[in-house]
């Protein structure tokens, strides 16, 4: 039997999982005016005269605002200067200033108004007639083109090289955020490898996960669940109809927690019982290209060039190549933050350079059609010394958790 996998129980599990959040420093107002400093700075440097930030994770980041997206346009106008515009629906007034962080002007619309020309009126107001102006990169189709009818003398461009290049570079406050969310879901995961059984279903397993999560302090739970058995584990975000667990098969948990905005995200993947030889072959090979991958991520080097460093090692064993199968049908990582997938990609081609401050995942799925998947994956960051894991990666086939 793999150490540490079954044997236990979920109410017995449960207990022993304390709130683990107690030590978490939130965001203060100062690095949020911080960030709005970088973004004017970056904004001089592109000639752009005003960048708007959609309700969202864009919004949250420079202004503290936590704020759902929706058919009603509420967001704000961050200008060169380093001035705020909110544009909120008159209705919602109230409930945005209890939720509002950087606190500036606040311009309402009424709900037979168009928003978009409150926004047109903003810009004139500040003596912006014409010249670029960047749209956050989130926002619907349908606000970006209500905007451009209605202010037809600007030029309208995305503000994804702003934005990304801010969120890009995490401060110590969010890496130890991060830090606090994936040492969460790394304990959630070795207490739901514990509560494996024989038909044990995949609801089960996520119905507890989700109780770890809140019981380690998480009020919301996870953030998201995938857990796979044998051959379903094959299919890198699952399957319509998840089988139950049998003897001696393949387990695939990936999950994670929303922690004071930021995101953990960890995948398992070992044996309920005795691994085949195939498996511990490619379960060997998936750790070593991991390896190898986290091995080519430098500061300087290019995230494209981590994607083709695994890919190397996969060819070398026989795999691939490229996206083919047997072998890895996807990128090999991806930035995580207030976003579970965001700046910067480990995918080939992106010339974007690994620097201080850059969290991304590690995860070189190797995919065998018709048997097994093996996904590990782990975070790490950039230091200035180089990258530095958040969690340890697994082990052994036979010790997957280290016990």
């Amino acid at each position: 039997m793999t150490i540490g996998i079954g044997g236990s129980t979920a109410t017995i599990e449960l207990e022993k999982i304390e709130d683990r959040t107690q030590d978490v420093q939130p965001i203060l107002l100062e690095e949020y005016l911080e960030r709005i400093k970088k973004a004017t700075q970056l904004m001089k440097e592109r000639s752009v005269k005003a960048l708007y930030l959609n309700a969202g994770t864009n919004l949250y980041y420079f202004t503290g605002t936590l704020w759902n997206a929706s058919e009603r346009m509420v967001g704000a106008l961050l200008f060169e200067d380093g001035s705020l515009e909110y544009i909120v629906p008159k209705f919602e007034e109230g409930t945005f200033k209890k939720y509002m962080q950087v606190e500036s002007q606040i311009n309402c619309w009424e709900e037979h108004e168009s928003p978009y020309v409150l926004f047109g009126k903003l810009l004139k107001d500040k003596n912006f007639n014409s010249g670029s102006i960047a749209i956050d990169e989130s926002s619907p189709y349908f606000l970006v083109d209500g905007i451009a009818k209605a202010n037809n003398s600007y030029d309208f461009i995305t503000a994804q090289n702003i934005t990304s290049a801010c969120r890009m570079q995490k401060s110590k406050n969010e890496i130890a955020i991060i830090q606090k969310a994936k040492d969460i879901t790394m304990e959630v995961q070795r207490a739901a490898a514990r509560i494996l059984r024989p038909g044990i279903t995949v609801s089960e397993v996520r119905d507890f996960i989700n109780k770890a999560h809140i019981k380690a302090g998480i009020p919301s739970g996870s953030y998201f669940c995938t857990v796979l058995f044998a051959d379903d584990t094959q299919y890198p975000h699952g399957v319509s109809v998840p089988q139950p667990l049998k003897e001696n098969e393949a387990v695939l948990v990936d999950t994670g927690c929303r922690l004071q905005g930021y995101l953990s995200d960890i995948t398992r993947s070992y044996v309920f019982g005795t691994a085949s030889e195939e498996y511990k072959t490619i379960w060997n090979l998936e750790k070593e290209v991991q390896r190898v991958a986290f091995e080519a991520a430098k500061i300087g080097s290019s995230c494209g060039s981590v994607d083709d460093a695994a890919r190397k090692k996969l060819k070398e064993a026989g795999l691939g190549p490229d996206y083919d199968l047997p072998g890895l049908p996807h990128r090999v990582g991806h930035g995580t933050g207030l976003d579970i997938h965001e700046y910067p990609y480990l995918v080939r081609g992106s010339e974007i350079k690994l620097s201080e401050g850059m969290v991304v995942s590690n995860e070189p799925m190797i995919c065998i059609p018709g048997k097994f998947g093996i996904r590990h994956e782990d975070h790490f960051y950039m230091t200035k010394e180089g990258a530095k894991w958040f969690t340890t990666p697994m082990q052994s086939v036979d010790n997957p958790f280290g016990y």
